[in-house]
């Protein structure tokens, strides 16, 4: 099993495996076909209200992570994306966020590597 990030910008590689956009929102000027995804789980990024605040407060990744691993206790989604992760190979987790070093797809992957 390995997990991967990658931005959704960044052209689809064979080495990506399963792709999973973890957004809320699409990923603007990129369609569908060019996003070369194989499932898009927006309801495992974080919520709108956390998403803005952080936007707004980008210099706190701790208390983002802490915000963010408080949302997603006992989500669905993260039982989803869990199961994918066992069911393949490699998952790559997508983003469309401009930070490679602070965004959700960090903190999902820890929190999957974790369990």
């Amino acid at each position: 099993m390995a997990i991967r990030t990658k931005r959704i910008y960044e052209p689809a590689a064979a080495t990506d495996g399963y792709r999973v956009l973890v957004d809320r929102l699409w990923p603007r000027g990129l369609t569908k076909e060019a996003a070369g995804i194989d499932r898009w789980l927006k309801e495992v990024a974080p919520s709108d209200a956390l998403r803005k605040w952080f936007h707004a407060n980008m210099d706190e990744w701790d208390e983002f992570k802490t915000r963010y691993k408080a949302e997603l206790k006992d989500s669905d989604a993260l039982h989803a994306l869990r199961s994918l992760v066992t069911e393949n190979e490699v998952v790559t987790l997508l983003f469309s966020a401009k930070t490679e070093d602070r965004n959700q797809a960090l903190v999902l992957k820890e929190l999957l590597e974790k369990s």
